[in-house]
């Protein structure tokens, strides 16, 4: 299976451990971003994985590429220019402390590029499966003009379309992303959300939860994914399900909905990393069904994939689909392999 994602690859800066910004005296580079990291997830899983943006064409802007590549992920349609590589810090909560991310990304490469500059019926050719998440479109115009070009290109060479909604509130208002997301809905096949994007960006609100309390009422997201279906003519909705006991301590579940519902078994997650734990779970769903897996089935890889996530540093879900399979089939116990 041949995979497409299209976005902004950032250099990420995060003290050391659990340090607080104002603490750290030095700050630890990797890289990521959520469809850099869904294209990661699914060559380690053994797809053929492109992934589509802009970069400098300086050191910086290689060494992202280079992150890649190291991978396995196909980067030929990657563009060079501009003049900076976007840039987040991130800082680890730790019990009852949120993490949080402070964006340094206007001006980025990708975001001041053009959809003419990308070769759209060359990129696509040959190709199952384009994801993009609502990260892109809230850069500004022109990354808006991009995925939208990009969606149309897809939808032409008759291409399944996903979309993780992913809304940032550090990035676009509410009326801006409803506005955005709702055209760009018109070429989705399957939507992913969270528990409250559904509700930021398009109203749709699971009734009888509150995920700052870490309640979570499932039957209610059923009704959530109903009205995404019927709204916007989808083929399927997956949602991931979070508790949140605390920074260090979730529940993690989902649900797959195409008119009937599919739960997942829920884990008990310590976490090492959540950053990309949405990623991941849109790669394993992505895998699955593009896989020919059942729907029972592919909600349950694309959770286990994105437990295990959370065991890893870094954006890039570094496991194979063994090891998801593995944990799928119960192996949960974390006991040494030998």
């Amino acid at each position: 299976m041949k995979v497409i994602t299209l976005g902004e690859i950032m250099l990420r800066l995060a003290p050391e451990g659990y340090y607080r910004f104002v603490q750290a005296e030095s700050l630890g580079a990797t890289f990521g971003g959520g469809e850099a990291n869904v294209a990661v997830s699914l060559a380690n899983f053994g797809c053929e994985a492109c992934f589509v943006t802009k970069l400098p064409a300086h050191e910086i802007g290689q060494a992202a590429i280079n992150s890649l590549r190291r991978y396995g992920v196909d980067t030929s349609f990657i563009l060079r220019g501009g003049d900076r590589v976007g840039i987040y810090y991130l800082e680890k909560g730790a019990s009852q402390r949120a993490s949080k991310v402070i964006y340094d990304r206007k001006g980025s490469s990708f975001a001041a590029s053009c959809a003419e500059e990308y070769p759209w019926q060359e990129i696509f050719k040959g190709a199952d499966w384009f994801h993009f998440t609502g990260i892109t479109p809230a850069l500004g115009e022109n990354a808006l003009k991009v995925t939208e070009e990009a969606c149309k290109a897809a939808k032409a060479c008759g291409v399944t379309v996903s979309c993780d909604l992913n809304y940032r509130q550090k990035l676009w208002s509410r009326e801006e992303a409803s506005r955005a997301m709702s055209a760009l809905m018109e070429y989705v096949d399957v939507c992913i959300c969270n528990e409250d994007d559904a509700a930021d960006v398009f109203g749709i609100r699971a009734l009888n939860s509150d995920t700052t309390r870490g309640k979570i009422d499932k039957e209610a997201y059923i009704s959530v994914a109903a009205q995404l279906m019927e709204r916007f003519h989808l083929r399927c909705v997956a949602v991931t399900l979070r508790t949140s006991l605390s920074a260090n301590d979730n529940l993690w579940a989902g649900m797959l909905y195409d008119g009937k519902a599919y739960f997942s078994k829920e884990y008990a997650m310590h976490i090492v990393d959540r950053v990309g734990g949405g990623d991941s779970f849109s790669a394993g769903l992505i895998y699955a069904l593009g896989g020919g897996s059942s729907m029972q089935e592919a909600v349950e890889f694309a959770v286990a994939a994105s437990c295990l996530k959370h065991s890893v540093e870094g954006d890039f879900n570094q496991v194979t689909a063994e090891e998801v399979l593995r944990l799928c089939g119960g192996d949960a116990s974390g006991r040494v392999q030998r």
